[in-house]
């Protein structure tokens, strides 16, 4: 599946969906607790505009510290307010820029970053099953950052509203949704799955 018709797609729907929030709700705790829902937002424009050339000289000017790299997109992408926030990223919904890496990378972060919003927001959306199983399918293989290989190593997960299942062991099953998030260590989203694996993952940063 070319990823970025749903990139560009999703981003939109979530732009839409942030049209309504209130200074208050700008400040909520994403499910990144670190983040705030505004700082997520801020962080999906700085990876949108970002490109490969430009990702290596701001890693060595952050002294190789990824984290730093981060906290300086988010800062640069925030603006003002939280309305110069939303229009920020409303400007780069059809953008293809990326680090370097696979592009499924970018399917993920879209992905996941925008139920990290809608989640504690109340906000729900029904996203491309095809899309969710392809996020899954790129995660389930890799320890790039997030390190979902190492998390769900020796458990089976299996979708209850699609085909779709990975890994051997004790099982994990629920929404093809939760899954994901789940399994890119959000655990709040344990909360809705089920089975004898489900407070292994549960247990794993």
């Amino acid at each position: 599946m070319d990823i970025w018709p749903v990139v560009h797609s999703e981003r939109k729907a979530l732009a839409a969906d942030l049209q309504s929030v209130d200074a208050q709700q700008w400040a909520t705790t994403s499910l990144c607790s670190d983040w705030t829902v505004r700082d997520v937002l801020a962080h999906m424009t700085a990876t949108a505009s970002m490109t490969p050339a430009a990702f290596f000289p701001r890693l060595a000017g952050c002294g190789f510290n990824f984290g730093k790299v981060q906290a300086k997109g988010i800062a640069a992408a925030l603006g003002s307010s939280p309305a110069d926030t939303l229009a920020r990223f409303t400007a780069v919904t059809d953008a293809k820029g990326r680090p370097p890496g696979p592009a499924d990378t970018m399917l993920g972060e879209t992905l996941v970053h925008a139920e990290d919003i809608r989640r504690p927001l109340g906000l729900t959306h029904q996203y491309p099953t095809a899309a969710l199983v392809q996020a899954a399918d790129f995660f389930k293989g890799s320890n790039l950052i997030i390190g979902t290989k190492r998390r769900i190593a020796g458990l089976r997960l299996r979708a209850t509203d699609t085909e779709w299942s990975a890994g051997a062991g004790p099982e994990v099953s629920g929404p093809m949704l939760d899954l994901l998030m789940a399994m890119t260590g959000r655990t709040a989203a344990t909360a809705s799955l089920t089975g004898d694996g489900v407070e292994t993952l549960r247990s794993r940063p």
